[in-house]
């Protein structure tokens, strides 16, 4: 099949956005002359940006006036006169989009409610990482295999500024990002155990904060307990293109599960990350070869949520306070080899 106008959707959060980057590779791997679009929301479509697969990013404004912007992004899909839709989301909203917008083959998973949008319902697939259910959504198209490896693409001038910000610590030891931060508090490992984790690691090794404005205050709070006064506070202060190319830079990325794990599995950097009420199973985890996952398994009460809640349902938090600092330091050693004591 041809297809010379190809939009995919993907309107959820920054790391759902972040695994779809496969597929849109693998979309111009098929079609390599096709004009190939993407919906996305303005708070992730920047990581999108410089994507050399991609021609345009379209935006659905949909946390700010859900009416109006459905009816401004169905004409724009209109105009656009798309031949071909593939939608790794799977609402309501993005399946009447593309119905109404009269894009005559549609593809999405064969599960409610977007599959009454479909011309094409592809099986959601069992146990899989997220990555590989994307690349299922070809099963109509091809049965190539396509790599798993995302990608992002800072600019010359991210990498630059980057460069220059880590610059400050002009030393051969390791350098370690940490983005202590989630949208959700149940995602988050104790900023207590953060602080101890920091002053055992700050001697030995470069620290560099990364999070969004609203979690430069939980990094500050934990760089002041930890009397880390080496660390770079970058939370707040970088677009998200910026924040990977920072990453990139760093032999390390500690984090919860949250925005900041897909970042750094983009830019090839290990992670080392907390899953405390998500499980692996839900396939959102980082998938390197060198990537950790640290969670205590056998808790009856594990997963509690797909996403996390504000508070403990149970009220105990064992998911994450038996994720001891301890263990994380020795997993840090074991990874750069170094029989140094703690501070």
């Amino acid at each position: 099949m041809e297809f010379k106008r190809i939009l995919l959707v993907q309107t959820a959060f920054l790391g759902d956005t972040i695994l779809v980057t496969p597929l849109i590779r693998a979309v111009r791997q098929l079609f390599p002359d096709a004009q190939i679009d993407i919906l996305a929301i303005p708070q992730t479509a920047a990581v999108l940006q410089n994507n050399p697969h991609l021609n345009h990013i379209l935006l659905f404004d949909k946390r700010t006036n859900k009416k109006s912007a459905f009816v401004k992004t169905l004409k724009e899909l209109r105009r656009q006169q798309y031949d071909l839709a593939i939608s790794a989301h799977s609402s309501l909203t993005t399946g009447l989009l593309l119905w109404l917008a009269r894009i005559p083959q549609r593809i999405g998973f064969d599960r409610s409610p977007i599959r009454y949008f479909l011309t094409h319902r592809v099986p959601v697939p069992q146990a899989e990482h997220t990555i590989k259910k994307n690349l299922a959504l070809l099963q109509p198209l091809s049965k190539q295999t396509f790599a798993m490896q995302t990608e992002l693409f800072p600019s010359e001038k991210d990498n630059y500024l980057a460069r220059n910000l880590l610059q400050r610590f002009a030393t051969d030891k390791p350098k370690i990002a940490i983005a202590p931060g989630s949208v959700w508090p149940t995602k988050r490992w104790p900023k207590e155990y953060y602080a101890e984790l920091v002053r055992k690691l700050k001697d030995r090794f470069a620290l560099v904060f990364i999070g969004s404005p609203d979690e430069r205050e939980l990094c500050t709070w934990i760089l002041e307990k930890a009397d880390a006064e080496q660390a770079l506070n970058l939370a707040g202060e970088l677009s998200l293109l910026q924040s990977a190319a920072v990453i990139k830079d760093c032999d390390l990325m500690i984090c919860n599960d949250s925005g900041a794990l897909h970042l750094a599995n983009a830019m090839q950097t290990d992670v080392f990350a907390f899953f405390g009420p998500t499980v692996k199973e839900f396939g959102f985890y980082p998938f390197r070869p060198n990537d950790f996952v640290f969670e205590i398994s056998g808790l009856y009460c594990r997963p509690c949520g797909k996403h996390g809640s504000k508070k403990c349902p149970d009220g105990h938090f064992r998911c994450m306070r038996e994720i001891k600092p301890d263990w994380v330091e020795k997993k840090v050693n074991e990874k750069f080899a170094t029989d140094a004591p703690s501070a």
